[in-house]
C-alpha cells in the first residue's frame, strides 16, 4: 500500500507542473510574441522484482518482473511554431514570417525575441517599445551603403536632419517654331536647385542659324548668366539640329561645353545635363520650356520606414526624398528550445541552444521581416483546455488512487479488532 501511495503522490506533484504550464500559456493567449511551452512526463525509476530468465535446453526463458515507482517530469520546452501575423497598421511594428529573432541591448544583457514593437527613445535610439531595450542592428555609411558581415551595435536615428538633392538633369521640351528667320532668338527661363537646397535661375537662348531670308535647321544654344542686368552670355553652349520633319536629329546635334550655373556660398558647383531630344521645330508658336528637372529643395524628416523583407530603415523627407540609414538584425539559433526564457517575452542563449547565427533578415536560413504586422502568441486556446481537463482527470485519478489505499490500510489495521 505504501508503494502505491507514493507513486500517486508522484504523480499529484507532476499533475500540478502540467497545470502550472497550461495557466502560463492561457495567460499569455494575448502576449504578442509568446511562444507557449508544453510538458513532457516520463515514467520515473522502476524497482525490479524479479530479473528474469534466459532460455535453457530444457526450460524456457521468463521475462523481468518490476513495479513503476511512479512518474517523473521529463522536461518542459517552449513551441516556436510560427504565430499569426496581425496588421497594425503602424510601419515600426515588425513581426518574423520564418526562424529568427529580434536582438535587443549589447553583449551583458542581450535578449532575443519575437515581439517587434519598435519605437525611438528621446535620443533617436530604436528600441524594443515595451523593455526599452536597444534594437541591433547595422547603420550606414555616408554613402548609404550597409555592412551586414561588420558587428551588430545600437541603431541610433538623427530625425532632425535636413537633406537636398542637387540639379542634374534638365528635360526641356516643346516647341521651337520653325517661322522664326535665321537669326532669330527665343530664350527659355530654366530653375534648378544647387546642393544647399538653394533655387537658382538662368536662361538658356536658342539662336536659329542661317540668314535671315535663308534660316537653317541648326540651332545654337548658350546659357545665360542671370545674375547680372542684362544677362550675358555664360558657360555652356552647343548646337541642335532638326530634321524635315521638325524631329530632333541627335546625331547631328551636339552636347556643347560643360555647363556652369552660378550657385550659393559653400555649395558644390552644378553638374548639369540638358536634355533636348523632346523639343521640335514645327509651324506653330514657339513654346519651349524646361518640362523637368531632378533637383529638390531642402526638406526635413518626415517619417521613418522599415521595409519589409529585408528590415532596411529609412528616413522619408517631406521633399520626397529617402535615404537608408540603417538595417535591423536578426539571429537564429540551431537549437531554439535550448534558449532559457527572460523577462518581457525574451530568451537569453542557453547552453544548449548553440551560439546565435546574427545576419540580414532572408539570408541564411533567417526568416523575413515583415513590416507593420506584429506576431500573435502561438497559444491554442482549445488544445490547451483539453489539456487542462486532462491535467484535472489525472489529479483526481492519483487522488482516488491515495484514498483507496489509505481505505485498504484502515482494513488491515482493522484485522485486529
Amino acid at each position: 500500500m505504501i508503494r502505491s501511495m507514493y507513486t500517486a503522490i508522484s504523480s499529484l506533484s507532476l499533475q500540478q507542473k502540467y497545470l502550472d504550464v497550461v495557466s502560463n500559456n492561457l495567460a499569455n493567449a494575448n502576449t504578442t510574441g509568446f511562444k507557449a511551452s508544453r510538458v513532457l512526463s516520463q515514467d520515473q525509476f522502476a524497482q525490479t522484482l524479479s530479473q528474469g530468465s534466459a532460455p535453457t535446453d530444457a526450460l524456457g526463458g521468463t521475462n523481468p518482473t518490476q513495479i513503476g515507482l511512479g512518474v517523473n517530469l521529463g522536461y518542459i520546452s517552449s513551441n516556436f511554431t510560427q504565430g499569426a501575423l496581425q496588421s497594425t497598421g503602424r510601419n515600426m511594428d515588425l513581426g518574423v514570417q520564418g526562424d529568427g529573432f529580434f536582438i535587443y541591448g549589447q553583449d551583458a544583457v542581450r535578449r532575443y525575441s519575437r515581439e517587434g514593437s519598435m519605437s525611438l527613445d528621446s535620443e533617436g535610439n530604436l528600441v524594443n517599445s515595451a523593455s526599452g531595450l536597444r534594437t541591433q542592428g547595422w547603420l550606414a555609411d555616408a554613402d548609404g551603403n550597409i555592412d551586414t558581415d561588420l558587428t551588430v551595435d545600437d541603431i541610433q536615428i538623427d530625425t532632425d536632419k535636413t537633406l537636398a538633392k542637387a540639379t542634374e538633369n534638365v528635360l526641356l521640351g516643346g516647341n521651337l517654331s520653325a517661322n522664326t528667320e535665321g537669326g532669330g532668338t527665343d530664350t527659355v527661363a530654366v530653375g534648378m536647385y544647387d546642393s544647399l537646397g538653394a533655387l537658382q535661375t538662368a536662361s538658356i537662348r536658342f539662336t536659329r542659324g542661317g540668314t535671315a531670308a535663308v534660316p537653317t535647321n541648326v540651332w545654337t544654344w548658350q546659357v545665360m548668366d542671370t545674375t547680372v542686368d542684362p544677362p550675358v552670355a555664360g558657360t555652356g553652349d552647343g548646337t541642335i539640329t532638326f530634321d524635315a520633319n521638325g524631329q530632333i536629329d541627335l546625331t547631328a546635334s551636339t552636347s556643347g561645353t560643360a555647363i556652369d550655373i552660378p550657385v550659393s556660398a559653400g555649395a558644390d558647383p552644378l553638374a548639369l545635363t540638358l536634355d533636348f531630344s523632346n523639343l521640335t521645330q514645327l509651324a506653330s508658336a514657339s513654346s519651349a520650356s524646361a518640362t523637368s528637372q531632378d533637383g529638390l529643395a531642402a526638406g526635413s524628416v518626415s517619417d521613418v520606414y522599415i521595409s519589409p523583407n529585408d528590415g532596411v530603415i529609412s528616413l522619408i523627407y517631406s521633399n520626397g526624398m529617402a535615404e537608408k540609414v540603417g538595417q535591423v538584425a536578426l539571429a537564429r539559433f540551431t537549437n531554439p528550445t535550448g534558449l532559457v526564457k527572460a523577462d518581457d517575452t525574451s530568451f537569453i542563449a542557453g547552453l544548449n541552444s548553440g551560439d546565435p547565427q546574427i545576419g540580414a533578415a532572408a539570408t541564411g536560413g533567417r526568416g523575413a521581416i515583415a513590416s507593420s504586422y506584429l506576431e500573435a502568441s502561438n497559444v491554442d486556446m482549445a488544445q490547451e483546455f483539453t489539456n487542462m481537463i486532462l491535467a484535472q482527470r489525472g489529479f483526481q485519478a492519483s487522488s482516488r488512487i491515495i484514498t483507496t489505499s489509505d481505505e485498504i490500510l484502515q482494513e488491515l489495521v482493522n484485522l485486529k479488532r
